[in-house]
């Protein structure tokens, strides 16, 4: 079995790549699960774990809020708004990640989980970036939303992102050294990454049965 994490910068196509990898290796892909798995542990609606989920960019800024501060896509810096359990949230997340690893493996999009699972010898960590704007243009192309929307989403997602992992990892998310593939999946088709993902996966001995839901 083993883990494979994929760290995806808006606009790089995380959420088709990364259920498409877990397919192919005949893994579950853990999205919608670890919420859930959350909720249960800290016994509070799945709606509010998922609003607290490191994968939703609504989640993210309201994470960077209770931080004190966070910043403004259009420039300045919003006051932050005191969000209770933001740091109890993280840390059963990182508990959910782990015992997932420990189990049935998988494929994970986001959640810092390259950071959390940097030690793993059974894990592979994948990071998908490109140029902003390449990566803009295919959500603009993905969502069919006027551009200066998405450019503002794309905008707010980075900073977010980054804020997050500074904050509570001490390290910058786009760092080459966190993953042990980087690929710009904006110059390339979707297909041929997943290939190259699979590929990778399988030099270090990640694999599993048939697919699985998470």
């Amino acid at each position: 079995m083993g883990i494979v994490t994929v760290s995806a910068t808006f606009g790089c196509g995380g959420a088709d790549i990364a259920p498409a990898v877990a397919a192919r290796l005949g893994l579950p892909f853990h999205d919608r699960a670890i919420p859930a798995q959350v909720a249960l542990r800290m016994g509070v609606p799945v709606e509010e774990a998922e609003a607290n989920d490191e994968s939703v960019v609504r989640g993210l800024w309201r994470v960077v809020a209770s931080l004190g501060t966070m910043p403004d896509p259009v420039g300045g810096v919003l006051p932050g708004a005191g969000v209770p359990d933001e740091r109890t949230f993280r840390v059963h997340t990182e508990h959910v990640l782990t015992e997932l690893a420990d189990s049935t493996g998988g494929v994970v999009l986001g959640r810092a989980a390259a950071i959390v699972l940097r030690d793993r010898p059974d894990a592979l960590h994948v990071r998908l970036d490109g140029p902003p704007e390449r990566r803009l243009a295919a959500a603009v192309a993905h969502l069919g939303r006027p551009e200066d929307e998405v450019r503002r989403e794309l905008q707010a997602a980075d900073r977010a992102r980054a804020a997050y992992v500074r904050h509570y990892h001490r390290c910058d998310p786009a760092e080459a050294r966190l993953y042990h593939l980087v690929v710009d999946s904006t110059a390339f088709d979707h297909d041929l990454v997943v290939d190259l993902v699979v590929a990778a996966a399988h030099a270090r001995g990640i694999s599993g049965g048939s697919a699985a839901g998470a």
